[in-house]
């Protein structure tokens, strides 16, 4: 019954916590309780309006989908076989598994679909031979040019929609993004400037960097609960220290993510560390000061 529980969670978009609770022949206060377990375990529990639900981004769902799903690459050529044979019902189901659960669409774009996928290929063995690369025609959003550019790419992001490379012509690691470049090749140049390439972490605000820092907050019951319920993904970073605090410990990107929030309920917060966030939120209070007294003028 456990696992029918945690599948329908992951599944559910309208069924309310009496909706569940009689679908599985539970109490409300067994259905909390088995709510608080799976939280226990790692699940990231998410409330939305009435309705709870398991975020799929879960560590365990994501270990298991490692395990056992296909790459992008693969999918394609899967796509490929499927597409050659007679379309029955279950050809046209797996087809419709397969667009569900890959971020491009392969049944209706799959001349794109299987250009990226070669260019996660060359990228990916690019990075595993150490060579330099060429991402040709690639669009840049933020000068609106289109040119090649000469990178060392070391690491694929976001379900390999992004990555990560240093760029020869400006000496900064900079994140491109895959559906913005028309082609990529591999040169037998190996690289040059490995010592320069930093990892690259997402916080759980969605702010990106390749610095982190290390927060530590003590919280009441109020600040406690909207952090998870705002940001589910903090939950494991969150121990009870007593009946009506919470400690927080947990790296960031960068300060204004956990910043909005400390800033927001700052009646229920004590900032314990680290010593840059106390002088950002410093900082921080002197400006909205400065704003404040200049709309009372």
């Amino acid at each position: 019954m456990q696992l029918q529980l945690l599948l329908a969670l992951s599944q559910n978009k309208s069924l309310t916590v009496d909706e569940l609770s009689q679908r599985f022949g539970l109490s409300r206060r067994s259905l909390y309780y088995y709510l608080d377990f799976y939280r226990d375990c790692g699940f990231i529990v998410e409330k939305q309006g009435p309705y709870y639900r398991i975020d799929r981004e879960s560590p365990f769902f994501k270990q298991l989908i490692a395990r056992i799903s296909f790459s992008e690459e693969e999918a394609i050529a899967i796509m490929r076989i499927l597409n050659k044979v007679e379309e029955d019902a279950l050809v046209r189901n797996i087809k419709r598994k397969l667009g569900r659960f890959y971020d491009f669409d392969i049944q209706n774009d799959s001349q794109f679909a299987e250009q990226q996928a070669r260019n996660v290929s060359m990228l990916c063995q690019a990075i595993k031979l150490k060579r330099m690369a060429v991402l040709k025609g690639y669009s840049s959003g933020h000068s609106q040019t289109k040119k090649d550019r000469l990178v060392e790419p070391y690491l694929m992001m976001n379900g390999n929609q992004d990555v990560r490379c240093h760029e020869l012509s400006s000496g900064m690691n900079k994140t491109f993004k895959l559906a913005r470049m028309e082609n990529v090749e591999m040169l037998d140049d190996e690289w040059i400037h490995e010592k320069e390439h930093r990892q690259m972490y997402t916080d759980i605000f969605m702010f990106s960097g390749e610095q982190r820092y290390t927060i530590d907050l003590r919280m009441g019951t109020l600040a406690s609960n909207l952090l998870r319920e705002e940001y589910p993904a903090s939950i494991p970073f969150i121990e009870q220290e007593d009946e009506r605090h919470w400690l927080l410990h947990l790296s960031v990107c960068s300060y204004r993510g956990i910043g909005r929030f400390v800033l927001g309920m700052f009646e229920d917060i004590q900032v314990l560390g680290d010593e840059g966030f106390k002088t950002y939120l410093k900082e921080k209070w002197v400006e909205m000061k400065a704003s404040f007294d200049g709309l009372q003028k």
